[in-house]
């Protein structure tokens, strides 16, 4: 059984095989060359960080399945500073479009100390931007940025820090490694 942890670069398609149409964009299939591994769980492309990898359908399916509650922990540069009011929401759940989130945790943090993201976050000088940590137990589309702009707080930009006992620490952008 390959259970590999990449960091997956911002632009990069949660696939091996590449798009139809459109302009051709990176793929897994540029960065990990192990044969029969699939991503368990998905990572928009405009998302960064902790992708796992396996070729065992179980664990595939223990990690990616939100029945399993599985927590993940995301660093989320959003735009604003978050109060109090904002981070309590996050913890008891905000309600989307389609339902009620589950209560997260939600803290802020200070800046993380991370790799330069390219393209870089835009800056203004007029619009603060901070840091929190959360962490959830679901995997719904886009989830996390639906709900930091839920209470306010639009994501500038997404780092998957851990998912359940697996983080990244000092693993690169790019790189990958097996467990």
């Amino acid at each position: 059984m390959a259970l590999i942890l990449f960091n997956k670069p911002y632009g990069v398609l949660c696939q091996f095989s590449p798009e139809r149409g459109g302009p051709p964009r990176p793929t897994l299939a540029d960065f990990v060359k192990v044969p029969g591994v699939y991503p368990a769980g998905r990572l928009d492309t405009d998302s960064e960080g902790l992708l796992l990898l396996t070729d065992d359908g179980r664990l595939q399916a223990r990690i990616a399945d939100p029945r399993f509650k599985l927590p993940k922990t995301y660093l989320v540069q959003v735009e604003g500073e978050p109060d109090e009011a904002a981070l309590g929401k996050l913890r008891r759940g905000v309600m989307l479009k389609d339902g009620m989130t589950l209560p997260a945790g939600a803290e802020r943090i200070d800046d993380p100390q991370l790799w330069p993201r390219d393209p870089p976050v835009r800056f203004r000088k007029t619009v603060p931007d901070s840091w929190i940590a959360l962490t959830i137990h679901e995997g719904r589309n886009r989830q996390v940025r639906r709900m930091t702009a839920a209470v306010g707080l639009p994501t500038l930009r997404l780092v998957r820090w851990r998912v359940g006992e697996w983080s990244l620490e000092a693993l690169p952008p790019g790189e990958w490694w097996q467990v």
